[in-house]
């Protein structure tokens, strides 16, 4: 049985039998394409004509001289009728009326008055004048000839010829003919020539005033490239704010809007402007509106600045020049002058400029100090210039902890007493503990301090760079005590806030800076317990109420609207250790940098001015006291102490070693162990310095015979 086999495929080369004769296939050309319609080519020629860039631009320069002219003829007609009528005094009154200001306008309707009585005078006066000038004309006539008659008199007399009694007047005539002639010859291009002129007047006034659209205008003023800020663009940009109770009162006041202005200053590189809101405007509702305003005012967000100074319903308009602000300012005074010194008690610290151009310096003198910012905006930098500059005194004493560990705080070996570098666990730890002996030695010196109100202790900088890793660590000491956290319990915690507490009337102080500050990473009562508060670009407005305050942001400090990535190094500060313009409660400062070579040079110089440092890298516990030498320590001048004094004094001296384990017999036993003992005095038990001294004496002596020996 045979079967049929079926192919579903078609071959795509079918078998070819040699001999079968060729076929050859003729393929007709395709036919030519259908022509395009006459009108299509045409519309497709007028779209490119219309749309190219040189047809718009020519238009726009048509457009624009063609409005500045016919704008710059209703400027003219405008101030003609305004120093014709009483328009002006007018729109004033509604002006001060709109922004709710009775006095000025009771004043400006006073002189509208006046000037009306001036103008009544004037034209009762015009009834009068034409029969005053036909008198004056004749009296002024018959003077003039009798003038000329007497000087052709003289000539006569003197030429002794009568016909040159004439001779004056009629050169006077000559030459009113010669006036006839000329005015005859020039009239004809005069009249030609008069309103190009005019035109030309026109034109110069409306350019002056960019009386124009916007469209029409040249592309580097569209831009905002160059454009002056002038009262009339400001005045439109707040009323195109959006705003309806203000743009309502400026349509109201017309083109007297102006007067809310106050002077526009030249401020740095930009200009500031203080603007009296009208009654029913709310400053924050100007505030709110800061990006619509950049625009309007052709600038960036970033360009225009706005506080709130004393002055109520005020609002402060600070706006940069064009593209400004992108400009690195200069080196930091530090690198230039090699003979910088400093003072922390009186000296300001070079940090930086701020808007207007002006050097930006800040005291440091008992002050604790916060820094915060996003990363890798430039808090180090700053926190290192700073602490560079203090570095050039002397007596100023360093203890630093970088909790980043990336060598940024290298140069200060040899500066610093402590300096702790690294990200882990243990560095969060051993910076716990810097600052812990830092409130030890805070408590130290206060007590010093009761004993003798005249000593003067050197100023100590604790400082902690990347802080929100110590608030973050979750390591627990011995005592199950967390060292990280923001409660009671916390150990860092705890400690920043007892040098807060207490440190700047010892001259201690606590020096930190973190990044994207969070309830967790920086607590209230630590954030709010700095003098100094200074903030990079954050992310929202509630970070930066957690970095300045509320109080600072509420009256227009906005570092949540600075430019990450182009805006590093640039601070906004609350302190009262800078100078800030009146009525504004924070200043924005663009900080110098700082690189790590000049960083190098300049703590070398400050590492000069010591007799040298050597820097522990860690805190160190495990070294033994001297208690007999410690107790005549705490003794002081005293004659004799109490034991609980003196054990009280022990323990803020250092409370890990003087801790619940030292009683009065153990303090007994010590002296005991050197040939004294605590005696009675008054039925109380005290120690008594000479014992101490000779103790002391005795164990000095018994060393120096053991090492003859």
């Amino acid at each position: 049985m045979s079967e049929n086999v079926v192919h579903l495929h078609k071959p795509t080369d079918p078998p070819t039998d040699p001999a079968a004769p060729t076929v050859l296939t003729v393929v007709p050309d395709a036919p030519p394409a259908a022509p395009v319609p006459l009108w299509v080519r045409s519309g497709r020629a007028v779209k490119t004509v219309v749309t190219h860039e040189t047809t718009k631009t020519t238009v726009r320069a048509v457009a624009r001289h063609g409005l500045y002219t016919f704008n710059g003829g209703r400027i003219v007609a405008r101030r003609a009728w305004d120093g014709k009528t009483g328009a002006r005094y007018e729109r004033m009154i509604r002006t001060a009326e709109a922004a709710g200001n009775l006095e000025a306008a009771e004043e400006w309707e006073e002189r509208l008055q006046r000037f009306r009585a001036a103008r009544h005078h004037r034209r009762m006066d015009l009834l009068h004048s034409p029969v005053e000038a036909a008198k004056g004309l004749a009296v002024g006539t018959g003077v003039s000839i009798g003038v000329l008659v007497a000087l052709g008199v003289v000539m006569a007399i003197n030429n002794h010829d009568v016909t040159d009694v004439i001779t004056p007047l009629r050169a006077t005539i000559d030459f009113i003919a010669l006036l006839i002639r000329i005015v005859q010859v020039v009239w004809g291009p005069a009249l030609m020539i008069g309103p190009f002129l005019a035109l030309l007047a026109l034109w110069t006034v409306g350019s002056k005033q960019q009386a124009a659209p916007q469209w029409a205008l040249p592309a580097n003023v569209r831009n905002g490239e160059g454009e002056p800020i002038t009262p009339s663009i400001v005045v439109k940009a707040l009323r195109d704010l959006g705003v309806p109770a203000l743009r309502n009162a400026i349509k109201e006041m017309g083109d007297a809007g102006a007067s809310m202005l106050g002077p526009i200053r030249i401020a740095g590189c930009g200009v500031e402007v203080d603007v009296t809101l009208p009654s029913g405007v709310a400053t924050n509702e100007v505030q709110a509106k800061r990006r619509k305003l950049a625009e309007n005012l052709t600038r960036h967000e970033h360009e225009v600045f706005i506080t709130i100074p004393e002055a109520a319903r005020t609002v402060r308009l600070w706006i940069a020049d064009s593209g400004a602000l992108d400009e690195p300012i200069g080196p930091s005074p530090l690198v230039t002058d090699e003979t910088m010194t400093a003072n922390y008690k009186t000296g300001r610290a070079p940090w930086g400029q701020d808007l207007r151009g002006d050097a930006a310096a800040i005291s440091l003198y008992q002050r604790h100090l916060l820094v915060t910012g996003l990363s890798n905006q430039g808090k180090t930098a700053a926190l290192r210039a700073l602490a560079l500059w203090l570095a050039l005194d002397g007596s100023v004493q360093f203890w630093i902890a970088d909790l980043k560990g990336i060598g940024d705080w290298a140069v200060f070996e040899g500066i610093a007493k402590v300096l702790i570098e690294g990200p882990s666990d243990d560095h969060c730890i051993q910076a716990t503990e810097m600052v812990e002996d830092a409130v030890e030695e805070m408590n130290w010196r206060i007590e010093a301090q009761r004993r003798d109100p005249s000593i003067v202790f050197p100023p100590l900088i604790v400082l902690v760079d990347e802080a929100q890793k110590a608030f973050m660590c979750p390591a627990k000491g011995e005592d199950k005590r967390p060292y990280g956290g923001s409660k009671a319990t916390s150990r860092y915690f705890m400690a920043v806030r007892e040098i807060h507490n207490q440190g700047r009337a010892v001259d201690v102080l606590m020096w930190q800076g973190t990044q994207d500050p969070t309830d967790q990473n920086l607590p209230k009562l630590v954030r709010e317990g700095a003098h100094t508060r200074a903030s990079l670009v954050v992310g929202t407005e509630s970070q930066a109420e957690m970095a300045l305050g509320a109080k600072a942001v509420n009256a227009g400090a906005a570092p949540h609207l600075l430019r990450q990535g182009l805006d590093k190094g640039t601070l906004v500060v609350a302190s009262d250790g800078i100078a800030i313009p009146a009525g504004q409660a924070s200043i924005t400062v663009r900080t110098h940098f700082i690189d790590d070579e000049p960083a190098a040079e300049i703590a070398a110089r400050a590492k000069a001015l010591r007799d040298g440092v050597a820097t522990l890298r860690a805190v160190d516990r495990s070294e033994e006291r001297d208690a007999l030498a410690d107790v005549a320590a705490v003794l002081g001048d005293a004659p004799r102490l109490r034991t609980n004094e003196v054990l009280k004094r022990l323990h803020a001296l250092d409370p890990s070693t003087y801790g619940d384990q030292w009683t009065n017999d153990r303090l007994k036993s010590l002296l005991e162990e050197h040939g004294e003992e605590p005696k009675k005095s008054h039925g109380v038990m005290v120690v008594h310095r000479d014992h101490v001294l000779r103790a002391l004496a005795n164990r000095d002596a018994e060393g120096s015979a053991s090492a003859a020996e």
